[in-house]
């Protein structure tokens, strides 16, 4: 159907045109999806096995869907996507507020004219994209703003009393007729206003202020929550709960290599960042285990939960950490080092809600508590474990590294240090050499002084060895002349 020549009813009429629900749309086109074997929801990872199923039986049913989780949990990204399985046009009566279906007009407008024009009614073609509502739902949010009201200017103006239907002026849901509508955090919603959307979600129609008139919309509803023991702001009330047929729990990555594939596409760089910036793959596993650690810490809001967006801003903010000290070193690129992630701290601090022990603790030492425990988390997977009870006069691994430190009193890594500078103080390090060549043997030329440095902050986190933070970077030192010092 070629729908730049069908410009009126008849002409609809004469193409054959069928009308279709909006959830008849969705179903019919998730059914081709799934058949040709094409993914339905592009772009959403980790889902695959558990919520995209939930949510493609969930449209096969036709419901209406409410997607509950915690924040940074793709769920208004879902919402968007199902634009994809609607038709890319559809008709509707041209003029009409509510994007009448010529074939089933509900609206006192799109019923008066084609019954004055017939088949001579003009119509018009929406596209998908403009087929999406979003409403962030807000204490302030009115049965007005969503339903509708009277119109006193639209009164005055037509000549027309309040009693007349035509004073009306629809609401957000009426506009969005044939529409996917979405309502995110619906608990914020005052329950006064849910108790409005009943007879939507149930019956299909609204009924504004006293007036009989009702129109039978068709929409598809989806709503955004994060699970109401985490807010005290408010709740869904239950029978609006009841009405909302699908009901599907969301979840943050459940891998750090699925984790890394969000990053890495929903991190905003500039081209010339990352031709100049390269990132070891050990720092961008580094970088999503510290969200997975703050998932677990003692110190953050579990309730509250933390976005995939930390981890996103954080890249970010690293890459951006690196380029600044390449282009005060004059230098044309450059590659991220431990001490950059230094960087990412206001990117988690802005990020995660702190329980009391954490607001004693202050929230960058949170932070910086974070990357410790992703470090040494990772370790034991790229050097030997380190016990917590070793004998003093036996070797291990580590004891000519340690013994080094003791002899040469240790070092500092400087924040803006140049990359020539940064590889001859690690290269003026034998035994770090010396480990590397034992247990990396075959890792790439560009990963391996991250890799040195990964070692020393891992021993650190071990207490072997000392690390503390000076006005311009990094100090490392022998344990205990470390601490003789300090005394």
């Amino acid at each position: 159907m070629n729908i730049q020549t069908i410009n009126t009813l008849g002409e609809l009429k004469a193409a054959g045109y069928k009308s279709k629900s909006i959830k008849d749309e969705l179903r019919d086109n998730l059914r081709e999806k799934i058949k040709s074997g094409k993914p339905a929801f592009e772009g959403v990872h980790g889902y695959e096995n558990t919520v995209i199923p939930e949510l493609e039986r969930a449209i096969l049913s036709r419901h209406n869907i409410n997607l509950l989780g915690l924040r940074g949990q793709a769920k208004t990204r879902l919402a968007r996507l199902m634009l994809e399985l609607l038709d890319e046009y559809i008709p509707y009566v041209k003029g009409s507020e509510i994007n009448d279906d010529p074939l089933r007009p509900v609206s006192r407008f799109a019923k008066e004219l084609i019954a004055i024009e017939g088949n001579a009614t003009p119509i018009a073609w929406l596209h998908r994209s403009e087929r999406f509502f979003e409403k962030l739902a807000t204490p302030d949010v009115t049965v007005a703003d969503l339903i509708g009201d009277i119109d006193p200017i639209k009164a005055a103006n037509l000549k027309l009393s309040y009693a007349d239907d035509r004073v009306i002026h629809f609401g957000m849901i009426p506009r969005a007729n044939r529409c996917i509508f979405v309502i995110n955090e619906l608990p914020d919603l005052q329950a006064r206003i849910q108790v409005a959307l009943f007879n939507i979600l149930q019956e299909g129609d609204i009924q504004i202020r006293g007036f009989k008139l009702r129109l039978v919309l068709d929409m598809q509803f989806i709503f955004t929550a994060n699970p109401e023991d985490y807010t005290n702001r408010g709740s869904i009330v239950t029978p609006l709960k009841d009405r909302i047929g699908s009901q599907i729990l969301t979840h943050y990555p459940e891998t750090v290599a699925t984790a890394r594939t969000i990053t890495e596409q929903e991190a905003r760089l500039d081209a010339r960042q990352a031709d100049t910036v390269f990132v070891p793959s050990l720092a961008k596993d580094l970088l999503e285990q510290i969200s997975f650690e703050a998932r677990d810490s003692e110190f953050i809001d579990h309730k509250s939960g933390v976005s995939a967006r930390m981890s996103i801003t954080a890249y970010e903010n690293l890459l951006s950490t690196a380029e600044r000290r390449a282009l005060r070193n004059g230098e044309s690129n450059t590659t991220v080092r431990l001490s950059d992630f230094m960087g990412i701290v206001p990117s988690i601090t802005g990020k995660v809600e702190l329980v009391y022990e954490g607001e004693q603790e202050g929230a960058a030492a949170v932070a910086e508590n974070l990357i410790g425990s992703a470090i040494k988390t990772f370790f034991p997977g790229y050097f030997p474990k380190i016990e917590k009870l070793e004998k003093s006069n036996e070797k291990n691994a580590y004891s000519d590294l340690a013994e080094w430190f003791f002899t040469e009193s240790g070092f500092e890594i400087p924040d803006e240090c140049s990359d020539e500078a940064y590889h001859k103080l690690l290269d003026a390090v034998p035994p770090l050499e010396a480990l590397l060549k034992k247990y990396h043997a075959d890792l790439p030329k560009e990963e391996r002084y991250f890799m040195k440095e990964f070692l020393l902050w891992g021993l650190a986190e071990y207490n072997k060895l000392s690390k503390d933070r000076v006005v311009s970077g990094h100090q490392f030192k022998d344990l205990y002349g470390s601490y003789i010092g300090k005394l």
